[in-house]
């Protein structure tokens, strides 16, 4: 059985420099375990994965370059992907909310609590982009067993 830390910490996160807030969800799951969870959970949607970001890889690869000897996380990526369906359906109601495709759910761990992965995503303003929200929040719960 797939096991939480806590029970299920969901924070939405507000912090000076974040653009928006995120929803996460914290897991004593492996990195991997959690990416194969996210990667089946993806598919289950029947959506397909556009890009897969290795963000913490070239962070780390380009530290010294940029005269950083900061690590910031053990690993972290982000996956993209998009849902014809919900995407027509909230550019209907605004042509505008182009802006937020493709959707992103990211996987991290951090040097500082390397036996917690950490999966979330960025939220929506309301309206027609909650739906987004939702089926970001599905995937991500369904990711790490909550579903």
């Amino acid at each position: 059985m797939k096991k939480l830390l806590g029970a299920v910490a969901l924070s939405a996160i507000a912090s000076a420099g974040l653009a928006a807030d995120i929803i996460t969800y914290d897991t004593d799951q492996s990195f991997d375990d959690v990416i194969f969870g996210l990667e089946n959970a993806i598919l289950d949607e029947g959506l397909v994965v556009d890009h897969i970001s290795h963000t913490g890889e070239m962070l780390e690869r380009t530290r010294a370059d940029v005269g950083s000897d900061v690590v910031l996380f053990e690993q972290a990526d982000i996956y993209s992907f998009c849902s014809a369906k919900i995407s027509r359906e909230v550019m209907e109601a605004d042509p505008m909310n182009v802006v937020f495709c493709p959707y992103d759910i990211f996987v991290m761990v951090r040097p500082d609590t390397p036996d917690v992965t950490t999966i979330g995503f960025r939220t929506y303003p309301e309206g027609a982009m909650k739906k987004v929200e939702a089926m970001l929040d599905g995937i991500a719960r369904s990711a790490i067993g909550l579903d």
